[in-house]
């Protein structure tokens, strides 16, 4: 995540290529982000190069490349919230990249219908982040597919002999589904939701 100063120069860097059609120099860089130290801001460009945010071509006077310009989307971090006791508003000095988090080569989403992961947070109508997987470990939150037919959303476990794989629900008003190993197929794992405010 970056501070948000590294976010601060990431922006200037973003609106100076809109407006010029090219890269702004160091000099340029401090002036836009109100800084007089070029080596403060040579650390901030050192640390956006290695969030993989620009690249840094060498021996070039213009030498900042921006990198997934089109695909980047990042929010500021702005601290905790408690969602029990109160607790101190400590505003942080970092945003989060939402692409990071949910988009990727092997990531997709489904919309859930039902309340069988209802304690595991996951709710009816919320929009699930998986990863394309073939295997997974005992425990996680797993697409399963059984019988090549109806896919759902549940934790896994395995047998000692992994001849059996159990289903588990998030809500005792559901049982535990047992079946043989070769009647399930996994299809991704569950990496997290996007729950809208109705």
């Amino acid at each position: 995540m970056l501070t948000r100063a590294q976010q601060r120069t990431l922006d200037f860097i973003r609106e100076f290529f809109k407006k010029n059609q090219h890269s702004p120099t160091t000099a340029e860089v401090a002036q836009g982000i109100g800084i007089q130290s070029r080596g403060v801001v040579y650390r901030y460009l050192k640390a956006l190069a290695d969030a993989n945010r620009i690249k840094l071509m060498p021996n070039r006077h213009r030498n900042i490349q921006l990198l997934n310009e089109n695909s980047e989307f990042s929010i500021p971090l702005l601290g905790s919230i408690a969602a029990g006791h109160p607790i101190e508003a400590v505003a942080d000095n970092e945003f989060v990249t939402v692409t990071d988090i949910f988009s990727g080569p092997h990531r997709y989403a489904l919309r859930v219908k039902g309340d069988s992961m209802i304690e595991e947070g996951i709710w009816d109508g919320d929009l699930v982040v998986c990863e394309h997987a073939t295997r997974a470990h005992n425990g996680q939150i797993v697409v399963a597919l059984i019988d090549e037919q109806e896919a759902t959303l549940k934790r896994i476990r395995y047998s000692n002999d992994n001849h059996t794989i159990t289903l588990i629900p998030a809500n005792p008003s559901y049982q535990p589904m047992h079946f043989p190993a070769d009647r399930i197929r996994i299809q991704g794992i569950y990496i997290g939701l996007v729950r809208l405010a109705h």
